[in-house]
Formats: structure tokens, C-alpha cells, sequence
């Protein structure tokens, strides 16, 4: 019996890592470029009225007219409301009245000094006389200290009558001050708006009562202009003095798909300490009214413009133990390349652009799509729509 044995030559089992570099990877690439790049902060701000009035009446009294709505544009000076003047317009015609007898008691006064003056003048030629003819033995005692006596008493209703003229002076003066006060009040029956600006809520109606300084009758909204508050971190406080030191420094505003563009006004005296922020203000004329107190909006602030930036989308830039990497086309196959991102920006395509510092060179192609099939040396093969 003969046996016969056939050997049968198996090929040896593949690296799985020598087959992912076997493998070509489709990927989609774009080319590092050089663009000018601007220098952007970006925050979320808030919108506050540049003024805002809570109006209150200063006299008490019933409510007649309201002569705006809820919600209406009013301004400086104009009519908004008035409170019922005829209480104050009788206390006018009463002081007025007081005002005339106080005239009339000071002339009466008047006529009186005059009469006693001239008794007076009198009576001193008679004791003066009679005090002589007493000394000739002409005059007894008792017809001297009669004539004396009536010399005082002239000069004492002299003095009771220049006192009554005091007095009514006196009263006309506090009268006039009554008059003008209760005159003061009588304008301030009608109140009006104190700026310009946006109306709110009307908290009373006619023929309600109300009190003088009580609760506000409507608050008025300083829109146009408008500000909007937001911070920033420290870190940028001096590249914003310098650059707000050469020209105010643009900012724009954006809710809604609206964008306002207004001037940096305010830049805080001190850093918030637990947020690490610096408070700015911005201003904008809001003529259209796209921005709202009360709103939040998106912020940004344009410090400068940076030419020849080296750029790439931010979607090429991966992240892993040792840092920020992008994968760089060599040839056929592919390796990573550390960088260093200084910052990130929105194109105006809507994008996000990362500006590189170092680790890429203008020209060079990176995977923009397909990175996590991709090991160092993988071959790959790039899809339509490549280079960009």
C-alpha cells in the first residue's frame, strides 16, 4: 500500500494594521491658505435704555385725562396726563381774596399812622405848652399831666397803628407765598414726559384718585438711542484701550437675524473679580427699533484686521492627548501634524476659520472629511469636491 501525502501551502495571515494602510481611505481635502483675518471678540450682551422715567404725580387729586397710549412714542414736554385742577383753582380764588383785604387792612393801617401822626404832632404842641405855662404859674399840675397824659396816649395809638401796618404787611407776604405755591401746584396738574421715548403700561384711567408721589402712573423707555452692555475677559482689556484709543471701535449687534451696528462708549473702572470680565458699553441710534430693553443679544466687537494669517477650516483641527492636530497630505498617504491654534473666527460664509501660528505653511493639503479611518502613512484617496 502506498500512501501518498499532498501538502497544501497556506499564505500567511495579514497585519490588521498593514491592511488599514493597504486599504486607500476616501477623504476630502482642503488647501492651507493665507487670508486676512479680523480681530474679533464675541459676547452675549444686554440691551438697556440709555434713560428710563418712572413718571408720578406730585399732587394728590382725581385723574381728568390721559392723553397717550400703552406703547406709544411720546416727547419731551408733551401731555400725558392732568389731574383735576378746580380744588387748586378755588384755593387760588381764597388766597387772592385774602390778598385784597390784606390791601385793604394795610391802606386802612396807613390812614390811621397818618391821623395819629398829626394828633400826635398836637398833643406834643399842647403839654409842651402846658408844661411851660406850669412853670409861669399860669397852668395847675393837674391841667399839665391832663395834656401830658393825652400826649402819651397819642404816641402809643401811633404805635399800635404802625404795628397793624406791619402786620398786614406781614400777611400779604405769607399769602403772595401761599398763592405762589398753591400756583406751583395748580401746573403741576398736568405732567409731562420728561424725555423722549417709549411708553409702558398705563397704571391708572380717568377718574381714579391718585397720590402725590405714590406709585408711577407709566414708566417712559429711552430707545433712540439705545445701549448694549456686555463683558469681556480681562486678557483683552488692552488690545480694546488700544484700539478704542485710535478710533471708537465698531460694534455689532445681532438677534433674530437682524444686525445693528453702533459705537464703543463705556469701558469699565474695574475688573468683576469672580467672573473675570470687564464690563463695556456700547451704544447704537436704533432708529429702526431692533433692539429691545430687556433683550439678549450676540456682540461683536472688530479690534483690528490682520493681513496674510495663515487659515484653515476649523473642521480639519483634531484634538488628542498632545494637543491640537490636523492630517497633511504627503503624496499618496497621510500623516499628522501638531499645531498651534491661536484662535477661532466665523467666516462670512458662516463657518468656523481656525488661524494657525505654527505647524502648517500655505499650500499644504489637509483631510477636511474621513479623519477617523485614518492611522499615520494611510494611503487615501480623495473624493470629488478635493482641494478647496
Amino acid at each position: 500500500m502506498c500512501l501518498f501525502v499532498v501538502g497544501c501551502d497556506k499564505k500567511p495571515a495579514m497585519n490588521p494594521m498593514a491592511m488599514m494602510m493597504a486599504q486607500e481611505v476616501p477623504v476630502r481635502t482642503v488647501a492651507v491658505r493665507t487670508s486676512d483675518v479680523p480681530l474679533e471678540v464675541n459676547a452675549v450682551g444686554n440691551v438697556e435704555a440709555q434713560s428710563s422715567v418712572d413718571v408720578k404725580s406730585r399732587v394728590a387729586g382725581q385723574m381728568l385725562h390721559v392723553y397717550f397710549q400703552e406703547g406709544q412714542e411720546v416727547k419731551a414736554g408733551e401731555l400725558l396726563f392732568e389731574i383735576d385742577p378746580e380744588p387748586l383753582q378755588r384755593q387760588i380764588a381764597q388766597t387772592q381774596a385774602d390778598l385784597a383785604k390784606d390791601a385793604a387792612l394795610e391802606q386802612q393801617a396807613r390812614a390811621n399812622v397818618a391821623r395819629d401822626e398829626a394828633q400826635l404832632k398836637q398833643s406834643k404842641s399842647s403839654a409842651d405848652r402846658a408844661l411851660e405855662l406850669q412853670k409861669e404859674g399860669i397852668f395847675s399840675k393837674e391841667q399839665t399831666e391832663q395834656l401830658v397824659a393825652t400826649n402819651a396816649a397819642a404816641e402809643a395809638s401811633l404805635d399800635a397803628d404802625r404795628a397793624a401796618v406791619s402786620s398786614s404787611l406781614a400777611s400779604e407776604k405769607s399769602d403772595r407765598a401761599r398763592l405762589g405755591q398753591t400756583e406751583l401746584q395748580l401746573g403741576y396738574t398736568k405732567i409731562v414726559a420728561p424725555i423722549t421715548g417709549r411708553a409702558g403700561a398705563i397704571a391708572v384711567k380717568p377718574g381714579n384718585l391718585v397720590k402725590d408721589n405714590d406709585v408711577a402712573l407709566v414708566t417712559l423707555l429711552q430707545i433712540t438711542p439705545i445701549d448694549v452692555s456686555f463683558g469681556v475677559p480681562e486678557e483683552l482689556l488692552a488690545e480694546i484701550q488700544k484700539f478704542n484709543a485710535a478710533h471708537p471701535l465698531e460694534i455689532e449687534a445681532s438677534s433674530g437675524g437682524v444686525t445693528s451696528t453702533g459705537k464703543l462708549v463705556f469701558i469699565d473702572n474695574s475688573v468683576d473679580a469672580t467672573t473675570g470680565t470687564i464690563k463695556l458699553k456700547a451704544r447704537f441710534e436704533n432708529a429702526a427699533h431692533a433692539l429691545w430693553p430687556g433683550q439678549f443679544v450676540d456682540v461683536k466687537a472688530r479690534l483690528n484686521m490682520e493681513r496674510d494669517r495663515v487659515v484653515v477650516p476649523s473642521r480639519t483641527v483634531q484634538s488628542g492627548p498632545q494637543g491640537k492636530f490636523v492630517w497633511v497630505v504627503d503624496g499618496s498617504s497621510v500623516q499628522i501634524r501638531p499645531v498651534n491654534v491661536e484662535r477661532i473666527f466665523k467666516s462670512n460664509q458662516g463657518g468656523e476659520i481656525s488661524v494657525i501660528s505654527s505647524g502648517v505653511k500655505p499650500g499644504e493639503t489637509v483631510i477636511s472629511e474621513g479623519q477617523m479611518r485614518l492611522i499615520p502613512g494611510a494611503k487615501v484617496k480623495i473624493l470629488p469636491g478635493g482641494v478647496a
